[in-house]
């Protein structure tokens, strides 16, 4: 099956970004992979996958992508920006340049890609951004995570600009927050429940695709993902 869509997904090369990628290829989308070191990967089929470079501190990656991934499949429906890091710092702990890196990456990084991509967004009447958040951008778990919260509270600001900025243009955007899942970011982070208990990135993957097949008049602001009992919002 193939519906002839078009998703770029940020981060692509592991963890959720990874299983996001190959359930919109097997859902038969055309997925195009943005990575620092591109490389296709194993599961993937060559003819429903692009792989292209893509740093998310580069102003002028974004753009690149975009065309290339245009020329490959011809349009772009969907993006998914997922790419992110974390510093476990508090917010007085954290150096000017260590904060200055978690908004580059974790916020003004997916505007850009979001940028890159709007025209293409716009023109297919239906376009969908997912800016993968965090629980960490719904409060403020510990003070550890303080530095990270607040660059998540701003990527799901994020999220809810751009679903103001394309709303009337058929662009929907919803900001994806999970909870502890089990990746290379996860696992160190919730070390006293067992791996097999997280969320897994594969759950995650297909609720990004489920909200994404939604059409226009069923719009989903936000989506909370979590593996354990937490806090009322």
């Amino acid at each position: 099956m193939t519906t002839n869509k078009t998703v770029l997904i940020s981060g692509g090369n592991r963890g959720i970004g990874a299983a996001t990628a190959r359930a919109f290829m097997e859902a038969g989308w055309s997925v195009s992979l943005g990575m620092r070191t591109p490389a296709m990967p194993d599961w993937a089929r060559p003819e429903a996958v692009h792989v292209h470079a893509y740093d998310a501190v580069d102003p002028v990656a974004p753009d690149a992508w975009a065309a290339a991934a245009v020329e490959r499949f011809g349009r772009i429906d969907a993006v998914v920006a997922n790419a992110g890091i974390s510093i476990r710092k508090t917010a007085v702990e954290a150096t000017d340049a260590e904060f200055a890196s978690l908004m580059d990456v974790n916020v003004n990084g997916p505007r850009r890609l979001v940028r890159a991509c709007w025209a293409q967004l716009v023109a297919c009447g239906s376009g969908r951004v997912v800016i993968v958040a965090s629980l960490s951008g719904k409060r403020v778990k510990s003070a550890a995570s303080g530095s990270y919260s607040v660059s998540k509270f701003a990527a799901l600001g994020l999220s809810h600009a751009i679903r103001h900025a394309g709303f009337d243009k058929g662009v929907r955007a919803t900001a994806v927050c999970p909870g502890f899942v089990a990746t290379d970011m996860g696992l160190p982070l919730a070390a006293s429940t067992p791996a097999d208990a997280l969320t897994q990135p594969e759950d995650v993957a297909s609720s990004i695709v489920h909200i994404v097949n939604l059409p226009n008049r069923a719009s989903v602001s936000e989506f909370w993902v979590n593996c354990l009992l937490d806090d009322s919002y």
